[in-house]
């Protein structure tokens, strides 16, 4: 039979163990304000660099990070970095000219092979 002190007590509800001796972490509060006029307050370590824009859990909606005064923080405006294609990769590491001279040496091992394979196979 299950202990006493442990009836009506919900599975995952409470911890057993108490806060005693816990030492946290230290914590500082961002402010963000939404389009729609919308204010909400997200929770961050100390050391944690603050994003500039964050997402209400309330609305969805995107808020931007308030200075004390309650005013829009200007963050660096950072040009957003164009991703390099699987192309571009190859060009930093062969000349155009190899990479063709590779294709087609690749082809003609295909079509090699499928020339030696029995139709229907």
């Amino acid at each position: 039979m299950a202990d006493r002190s442990l009836r009506g007590m919900r599975l995952g509800t409470q911890s057993l163990q108490s806060e005693e001796g816990v030492e946290f972490s230290p914590r500082k509060k961002s402010t963000y304000r939404t389009t729609d006029g919308e204010t909400f307050e997200v929770i961050f370590a100390a050391d944690a660099e603050v994003p500039g824009v964050w997402e209400s859990a309330k609305s969805g909606h995107e808020g931007v990070l308030l200075d004390i005064n309650g005013e829009p923080v200007e963050g660096d405006r950072v040009e957003a970095k164009i991703a390099r294609t699987h192309w571009d990769m190859l060009l930093e590491r062969r000349t155009r000219a190899e990479l063709e001279e590779l294709l087609q040496e690749r082809l003609d091992v295909l079509r090699a092979r499928r020339g030696t394979q029995k139709i229907g196979a």
